[in-house]
């Protein structure tokens, strides 16, 4: 392991890749907050230009695009709550909610501090356990991914708030819109009426940007506005007290985000859900998640960083993309020649493991860069909202147009929008509902999957360990929160009836 450790830092620290390495997390920073590019669109779009490069270079410039995107959408998200990526979609609760109250910049720093200790725990885990670990998930098969998306979708529990009912409707709403399209596995489609731009489905980017940005925006003009943030630049700065509340919920993102990543398909998005869910329940501040707390920033952000590293490990040992961007990037790999699988390693060690010890300076440079400009980049806030509001509104409808590159596109956007205001105005929540919409496609795909793996029976869920354990897990996520309210109450009835 030192071996391998001491040829990628000799490779990663070489002039030309640390430069490169640099630019690549600067771009993907301005890329990551323009809404709905994300980190996919932005290393497609750059792909090109780095042709001309040596491999290992092009790569770690191409890496570092994906994690700066990573934490530039999480800018927006914040600032804006406008969701450059769908993985930033979770920050919008909390980190909004404490730029709302002044906290802007302490909110920014949070997600860098929170970005930058998953990465350094995952770099580790990395370089010491890519390959057995890549080995284990071969033994997850659709029975297994199905199991963990249930869990997933057992965490609705945690976004539903006060009103269970409510948080539920959400979710089947978000469900019912993921089945817009072609079937999986079959070529009937569903709830097209006729229009060849409903094949695909409903675009999830378009989707999130009209129910957060246009839904916010218009949320915001029925009530007449509120007056620009006049915090003082010291009052952007992180307390101590925020300080020390961030490494716990950062660890436990960490751990999470990580043990998704490495699964084919689930994502960063999953991931900081399901971290964003288990800080409801385990947290010792979570009556305040949801009204701008600091688990609620640090554990999904540093979820998404684990899960976007982790996803390299499919990718490089097994040739199978982790996400959307790993599956770009494994196209890159293939027009420089290379194939990954296991004998990367042993025919390009140099490459791999300076391409992962790279990971490490990226991040640097992303600390470097946004922890002290984060108060600044919180002045956005002071910007009158008639100026404001209108430059949400054209970068939200252009980057949906760079989504989908048709005016449909904006119908939805337009749509979805509409659906948010009023959504926000009745307080449905819209966690839930996007949840709903992540996860349909995943359960429909792994269903019909175990479905035929079991030739009709899907109680093979059952007869496998590790989905049976997945299994048990969601159940005890979605009995765990009654079953504490129920002790709750009783324990106030007790003391009521004491007194």
């Amino acid at each position: 392991m030192f071996e391998n450790l001491q040829l990628g830092l000799e490779t990663a620290v070489s002039p030309e890749n640390l430069i490169w390495c640099f630019i690549g997390v600067l771009i993907g920073t301005c890329i990551g907050m323009m809404p709905g590019l994300g980190s996919t669109t932005g290393v497609a779009i750059l792909l090109p230009m780095t042709l001309a490069m040596e491999p290992v270079t092009a790569l770690i410039m191409l890496a570092g695009i994906y994690y700066g995107s990573q934490y530039g959408s999480s800018i927006s998200s914040i600032l804006l709550s406008t969701p450059g990526d769908s993985s930033s979609v979770v920050l919008t609760l909390d980190g909004y909610q404490m730029a709302r109250k002044g906290r802007a910049g302490a909110a920014l720093a949070i997600s860098a501090i929170a970005s930058f200790v998953s990465a350094i725990l995952t770099l580790a885990l990395l370089l010491a356990v890519a390959a057995p670990i890549a080995d284990l998930t071969l033994e997850f098969g659709p029975p297994e991914n199905l199991a963990i998306i249930l869990l997933g979708l057992a965490t609705i529990v945690s976004f539903a708030g006060e009103n269970m009912l409510r948080g539920i409707i959400m979710a089947a709403v978000g469900l019912l819109l993921s089945t817009v399209g072609v079937a999986s596995g079959f070529t009937t489609d569903r709830f097209t009426f006729g229009s060849i731009n409903l094949l695909g489905g409903l675009d999830f980017v378009a989707v999130m940007i009209g129910l957060f940005a246009i839904g916010e925006v218009l949320h915001q003009i029925h009530r007449g506005g509120e007056k620009p943030i006049r915090a003082g630049f010291r009052d952007l700065m992180l307390t101590k007290e925020e300080a020390r509340r961030v490494p716990a919920p950062s660890l436990r993102g960490t751990g999470l985000g990580f043990g998704l990543g490495i699964l084919p398909g689930a994502g960063a998005t999953l991931a900081t859900f399901m971290a964003y869910g288990l800080e409801k329940q385990v947290s010792r501040f979570k009556k305040l998640i949801g009204k701008g707390a600091v688990e609620g920033v640090a554990a999904p952000e540093s979820a998404n960083n684990a899960a976007a590293n982790a996803s390299f490990i499919p990718t490089l040992t097994l040739g199978i993309p982790g996400s959307g961007t790993t599956a770009v990037l494994l196209g890159a790999f293939v027009i420089f020649g290379l194939q990954p699988g296991p004998m990367l390693f042993e025919d390009q060690p140099a490459l791999v493991w300076g391409l992962l010890v790279s990971f490490f300076f990226g991040n640097l440079f992303l600390l470097i860069l946004n922890l002290p400009l984060a108060p600044v980049f919180a002045q956005v806030l002071r910007v009158p909202y008639s100026y404001l509001y209108p430059l949400i509104l054209f970068l939200s409808l252009l980057g949906a147009f760079a989504v989908g590159n048709n005016a449909f596109t904006l119908w939805v956007v337009f749509f979805a929008g509409i659906a948010g205001y009023f959504m926000k105005r009745f307080d449905f929540p819209a966690a839930p509902l996007v949840l709903g919409l992540v996860l349909g496609p995943l359960l429909e795909r792994y269903l019909v999957q175990t479905s035929e793996m079991g030739q009709g029976n899907l109680g093979i869920v059952l007869e496998r360990p590790l989905s049976a354990t997945f299994l048990a897990l969601a159940l005890v996520a979605i009995a765990l929160p009654a079953v504490l309210r129920l002790r709750s109450n009783r324990r106030h009835e007790r003391q009521t009836a004491g007194v």
